[in-house]
């Protein structure tokens, strides 16, 4: 069955504003996070410009916006996505709204579309809890053993900015990085298997269209890759990752646009697929 995703209008826990603890925060910081509340209370684009200048300062945006809508508390949230262009760069990271995150096949006509588009991806589920003390132990090469299963994910691309090809990098990682909502297909049990990603084959397509291919083009060649930075991030305010939280791990097939009505299928071999009507 469907997934029908709830109302786009989002209701703050409470003032936001930082109490006497936080009162450090910088006055761009609290403005960005304040527009960006208010477009997702509102569903309209945010004309502010947030005049982010570096990545402490769009993580606090994150972190402002995550606990004022109750996406994360005492613990992490649930939902994250993570990635970077290349092995050499710093990877980024955004929690997710949950009420954004569906079940294949999802239906979602009512859910904002804003420069819409959408990437094919990887998701990755946790085992076990995991803290700092664990996560700062954590190598590409003994992190994998933390995941317990492995998914087909469609990304659904949608800023908040109302220009967001002239705002900076640094405005649209405030935004989450432009994420919109998460599709994500039956999942896979990791039992340690290795993947040939390198070899990895996949497609994406939209309605009846010819399906777009690719082999092999996730920027960090392995979407495990993400697992100890992401882990170090997300625990890095001494809050707990829960076992069961989801990570997707970056793009294979490029932010394809799509448009209201249209329906995408990711598939990849071996995997299986992920199907969202917008």
């Amino acid at each position: 069955m469907a997934h029908t995703p709830r109302s786009n209008t989002l209701a703050a826990q409470g003032d936001s504003r930082p109490d006497a603890a936080e009162t450090a925060v910088p006055a761009k910081v609290w403005a960005a996070a304040q527009a960006l509340l208010q477009s997702r209370r509102t569903g309209l684009y945010s004309e502010h410009t947030f005049h982010i200048s570096q990545a402490q300062e769009a993580y606090w945006v994150n972190d402002l916006v995550a606990t004022a809508l109750g996406w994360q508390g005492a613990d992490a949230a649930r939902h994250w996505k993570s990635g970077g262009p290349g092995r050499n760069a710093e990877l980024t990271h955004a929690a997710l709204n949950p009420q954004g995150v569906w079940a294949s096949p999802a239906h979602a006509p009512a859910w904002p579309l804003h420069h819409g588009g959408v990437e094919a991806e990887v998701a990755l589920r946790l085992a076990c809890d995991v803290d700092a003390p664990l996560a700062a132990t954590l190598t590409h090469e003994n992190a994998p053993q933390l995941v317990d299963a492995v998914c087909v994910a469609i990304e659904v691309v949608s800023s908040r900015l109302a220009q967001p090809q002239e705002a900076s990098a640094w405005d649209r990682m405030a935004d989450a990085q432009s994420h919109g909502a998460l599709v994500l297909g039956p999942w896979v049990p990791h039992t340690g298997q290795r993947f040939d990603w390198v070899q990895q084959r996949g497609c994406l397509q939209i309605n009846q269209h010819v399906p777009l291919p690719f082999t092999g083009t996730h920027s960090l060649a392995d979407p495990f890759w993400v697992l100890p930075a992401w882990l170090r991030h997300a625990t890095r305010h001494g809050q707990v990752v829960r076992a069961g939280t989801v990570v997707s791990t970056g793009n294979w097939s490029g932010n394809t646009p799509v448009q209201r009505g249209d329906r995408v299928c990711v598939r990849f071999e071996g995997l299986g697929e992920a199907v969202v009507e917008l």
